[in-house]
């Protein structure tokens, strides 16, 4: 087996069905024996098939039918299956084998490493002893591969996925396009996880068909939200508080965690729609 690299797909010709494993040899005539549940219903002998090569959990050579979506030197998202302290992260490379990201090559805050279901941008790799795992994208293979994109996404929102965490920002990539978006940590309420999906703004499209972001809600929208905010503590209280224009900015930060300028407006557009008045110091519902 000195010829055969794990991980890598070969073209192996179905010699013969022995029980319930097939006997294949490779174009260097080295055998692979393949267990039923890695071979495809449509299989005959003498067939010039493709399978994928790896170390089984017993720690011997094994093979597969069912080829992976990503594979050595190709790059692509693959699904987060599972999530361990010791492990790291399980992800799904589109065949019935599993790849690992290992724990170390996860970022060094824990609230930050993927959850089932987020996306990691990776490829394929082995370590000495076969098995497969995830090797993340670094930020050279990104400008090899990221699309530049066209100037009508300016503000439009793009769903997006992080692929490298700083402490100056986010770095993602669109889950449509491919296009590369750098998110500051001003344009951000909290960092998200690596794989994490989340809708991102675009504020600026850059000369090189890069992409700045935000992922702050615009001030209409953010307004809209801290009136929420204002109304359903009004209404938990009895429509009736002591908050208003004369609070000082320490009570409503402490109280709605705002400042005071968003809570005036919040309050202002409150009054507007006729929701609430204010009377010696105090808000009414009017409602």
């Amino acid at each position: 087996m000195a010829e055969i690299e794990f991980a890598e797909v070969l073209s192996v010709e179905l010699t013969e069905k022995d029980g319930s494993k097939w006997i294949a040899v490779t174009e260097t005539r080295d055998v692979v024996v393949i267990n039923e549940s890695e071979a495809k219903d449509d299989w005959e002998e003498g067939q010039q098939v493709q399978v994928l090569i790896y170390r089984d959990r017993k720690g011997n050579v094994a093979a597969t039918g069912y080829l992976p979506t990503i594979r050595k030197g190709t790059y692509g998202w693959a699904k987060v299956v599972k999530v361990t302290d010791r492990d790291g992260a399980t992800v799904d490379i589109g065949s019935t084998q599993s790849a690992v990201v290992k724990a170390e090559d996860l970022p060094k805050l824990r609230e930050l490493w993927p959850q089932v279901g987020d996306c990691i941008f990776m490829t394929l790799r082995t370590d000495r002893e076969g098995g497969l795992y995830g090797r993340l994208a670094t930020e050279e293979k990104i400008e090899e591969l990221y699309v530049e994109a066209p100037t009508t996404v300016y503000n439009s929102d793009l769903d997006a996925r992080a692929y490298r965490l700083l402490p100056i920002g986010t770095f993602l990539l669109s889950v449509k396009g491919m296009y590369r978006i750098f998110v500051h940590q001003s344009e951000r309420e909290k960092e998200p996880r690596l794989g994490e999906e989340v809708k991102v703004r675009i504020i600026e499209v850059k000369e090189d068909g890069t992409l700045n972001g935000s992922m702050l809600p615009r001030k209409q929208e953010r307004l809209s939200d801290d009136a929420e905010t204002i109304w359903r503590y009004l209404q938990s209280v009895g429509g009736k508080m002591p908050f208003g224009d004369k609070s000082t900015p320490e009570e409503i930060k402490e109280m709605f965690s705002l400042s005071k300028a968003a809570f005036k407006r919040a309050l202002g557009k409150l009054m507007k729609d006729g929701k609430v008045e204010q009377h010696d110091g105090w808000t009414i519902s009017k409602l």
